[in-house]
């Protein structure tokens, strides 16, 4: 099979304690035609801080955000260590200005390139009836509780999670 290639369509230019900035490159821009109909969209980035030939090759990891001390495959948590560093966000559409996204709830780091945008419709994207592992059910160990900078095991000075937990 023969590899595929990605095209990164823009950056995360800002990330604050309340809204991150998205620059799309110029020539993905017209692709935003509509976007402000959504509330919410689902971003694509790639983990460029955890983008090492270790960290492609790890294939178990230990879940850091769940009190489980069992190995569990990289397919079957949020690990960012995996054969392809890709993260996944779905955020609020604060405003669009030209081709300058300002989104609440983005859990990246300034400086990450961005793969994909996609609209949330929850039709399609919402399943409450999904079945969890017991380890994922845990109190305080949701899903909504990860941080990516945790889960990276670094920090960034400027980076602040902008996902409002309550």
């Amino acid at each position: 099979m023969d590899e595929g290639k990605l095209r990164f369509i823009g950056v995360v230019e800002e990330v604050g304690e309340e809204k991150a900035r998205l620059r799309i490159f110029r020539e993905f821009s017209k692709g935003l035609k509509g976007i402000e109909e959504f509330s919410h969209l689902i971003i694509l980035y790639w983990i460029h801080l955890r983008d090492t030939e270790k960290d492609r090759r790890t294939l178990l990891v230990f879940p850091r955000r769940h009190k489980v001390n069992v190995e569990k495959g990289v397919f079957a948590c949020r690990s960012p260590s995996r054969p392809n560093p890709i993260g996944l966000c779905v955020v609020e559409l604060v405003g669009v200005d030209d081709n300058v996204l300002t989104v609440k709830g983005l859990d990246a780091f300034k400086d990450s390139p961005i793969i994909d945008i996609k609209p949330y419709i929850p039709s399609i994207d919402a399943f409450p009836e999904a079945r969890v592992p017991q380890w994922l059910k845990q109190e305080n160990n949701s899903e909504k509780d990860q941080n990516i900078s945790d889960d990276i095991g670094i920090s960034q000075k400027n980076y602040v999670m902008t996902r409002n937990i309550g």
